[in-house]
């Protein structure tokens, strides 16, 4: 199987860096798999599970909450808002992440920032609504 540099960083750390098989990646125009070769794409990411298959049989999940991904032939880079390991993810987490959200659109004035809080807002919900039912499973 073909490999490609694979890097997922956060403000805070990098939380993956190394070769990959695949790569599924949350963005606001869908969800879209990356594999070696995929032609150059700059893509705005949604809330959502960044999947990593670093062999045929393994990988590893992540949560983002926005932030861009770039890819070329070569190597692909998420450059997320907010960035964690899935399995440190619950509902504590996804409530605190809501209530910033609608703290930070409380006291904004600009109006696209309001949009772009309200879109997060919509994700957020969507996903911690998914999330649970996932873990219930």
């Amino acid at each position: 199987m073909a490999t490609f540099k694979f890097e997922l960083v956060s403000p805070e750390r990098i939380l993956f860096s190394g070769e990959v098989v695949s790569v599924i990646v949350p963005s606001i125009e869908g969800e879209m798999t990356v594999l070696a070769g995929h032609a150059p794409l700059v893509a705005t990411l949604k809330t959502g599970i960044v999947f990593v298959q670093t062999t045929g049989n393994n990988g590893k999940d992540f949560f983002v909450n926005g932030g861009l991904v770039e890819i070329n032939a070569a190597s692909t880079t998420i450059l997320a808002e907010q960035g964690r390991f899935l399995e440190d993810v619950n509902a504590a987490v996804l409530d605190q992440e809501i209530l910033s959200a609608e703290t930070k659109l409380t006291g904004s004035q600009d109006e696209d920032e309001k949009k772009r809080l309200q879109d997060t807002l919509v994700q957020l919900r969507e996903f911690k609504h998914v999330f649970e039912g996932r873990k219930a499973a």
